[in-house]
């Protein structure tokens, strides 16, 4: 049953009932319990109707494990096995077809695609059943914030106080707002095209992302349905003046067209949703905490859809906000520091590589697409660098992936035998 309550006083509230904030609310229960301290969720019940999916990485897989949700829900998703890149452009310099297969890194797969609707019904049904977490049922209006107090007032008339209020309420947060973070925002040249097909060859959990001139042009397997074995999702990022011309197509000639871009890798191609135009842009918030605020997912950073980064960065943070509540006071300065100091880097790091990769693809500079063409191809042929960027696209730290002293002694004796 749920315990839906009006108004309250609790320790810990996370504003924001998207996954990243159901997921925030799950997690945190952990530490609140063993701190002894009291959490609450303000949120209206989520959506079943979304269509989209989320390429979920495996640190985020292991999230859902911990919070004992994953094993109701891998049925329905598709394993990303392979990660395949393909120069589809027309440029003088192009880069080599280059793949990273999770089984390089001992892994199954380097993530799963999992349907939003369901991982979101399922996130519903824990919470419900959650004795620790407190749902209001509400949407926030209005937030007074400060070190060690936030009060919110609720679209139903309450109001919930809270000594930390966690942030998870997308890119235009209240909260955020109101605690006088300040974001730095930025535009690219660019729209999104995104839709959902069936294919007629088996993808085998292989997510192919062509570099085009005007951006990536990214496929990502979708699980099976009984009428349709083979499924995958598309973001394909064009020219905006791109958009109206193909969205004016009839739909035969959109498929032919997609089937031609996908140079017929996956068969005969048939849409099962609309395709929906998104313009792209980016946002970076300049602290992750303020006035007993911590920002997680879209609150704190917006990235384009490319490299399935932004899903799985929003749950480091929340790893990463776990981690400083276990070990401060949350109504202390400290608590909202560590924080800060734990995202900045990571968020940095992301947002350049993402900005590089993709302003990367729009320029005809020569030396910039050599430069491309020659990081790619050491990618293909350097094992340790090849470990080292499957660990960073991952999420994880970065050191395992590197060749140690010890290992390459190894190596040399191996090739030179025993020392006498």
């Amino acid at each position: 049953m749920d315990r839906v309550s009006k108004s309250a006083e609790v320790d810990i509230v996370v504003v924001g009932g998207g996954l990243v904030g159901l997921i925030t609310a799950l997690k945190l229960s952990l530490s609140a319990k063993q701190k002894g301290l009291t959490l609450g969720l303000v949120a209206p019940k989520a959506s079943s109707k979304d269509p989209r999916t989320t390429a979920m990485l495996m640190p985020s897989i292991e999230m859902l494990e911990e919070l004992d949700v994953w094993d109701a829900i891998k049925d329905q998703t598709a394993a990303l096995k392979t990660m395949r890149l393909i120069d589809g452009s027309n440029r003088l310099v192009r880069a080599p077809l280059t793949d990273f297969r999770a089984s390089e890194m001992d892994l199954d797969a380097f993530g799963y695609n999992v349907p939003n609707a369901d991982m979101a019904a399922l996130l519903e049904t824990k919470i419900s059943e959650e004795a620790s977490i407190v749902r209001f049922d509400a949407r926030v209006e209005t937030a007074n914030c400060e070190t060690g107090h936030v009060s919110v007032k609720l679209d139903d008339g309450s109001i919930v106080e809270s000594k930390l209020a966690i942030a998870a309420d997308g890119r235009n947060s209240i909260l955020r707002e109101s605690a006088g973070i300040d974001v730095k925002t930025w535009s690219y040249p660019q729209t999104a095209l995104v839709l959902t097909f069936k294919h007629s060859l088996p993808h085998d959990h292989v997510s192919a992302e062509f570099h085009t001139e005007t951006g990536p042009f990214t496929q990502v397997p979708l699980p099976a349905r009984p009428n349709a074995p083979y499924r995958s999702s598309l973001v394909w990022v064009v020219a905006p003046d791109e958009v109206d011309s193909f969205l004016d197509w009839n739909i035969k000639k959109q498929e032919q067209y997609i089937e031609n871009k996908l140079q017929s890798c996956f068969g005969i191609v048939e849409f099962e949703t609309d395709v929906h135009a998104i313009p792209l842009s980016g946002m970076t918030a300049k602290s992750f905490a303020q006035n007993g605020v911590a920002l997680v997912g879209e609150a704190g950073h917006v990235f384009p859809p490319i490299g399935a980064q932004g899903f799985n960065l929003g749950l480091r943070d929340v790893s990463d906000l776990a981690e400083v509540i276990a070990q401060n006071d949350v109504q202390s300065d400290a608590l909202l520091s560590s924080y800060t100091r734990k995202r900045m880097a990571d968020v940095a790091l992301r947002t350049a590589g993402v900005d590089v990769m993709n302003r990367s693809l729009l320029t005809d500079f020569l030396p910039v697409q050599i430069a491309r063409t020659m990081g790619i191809s050491a990618l293909g042929n350097i094992n340790w660098l090849r470990k080292l960027a499957m660990h960073g696209g991952l999420g994880r730290g970065l050191g395992s992936a590197l060749p140690s002293p010890f290992s390459l002694m190894e190596k040399g004796r191996q090739a030179t035998g025993p020392s006498q």
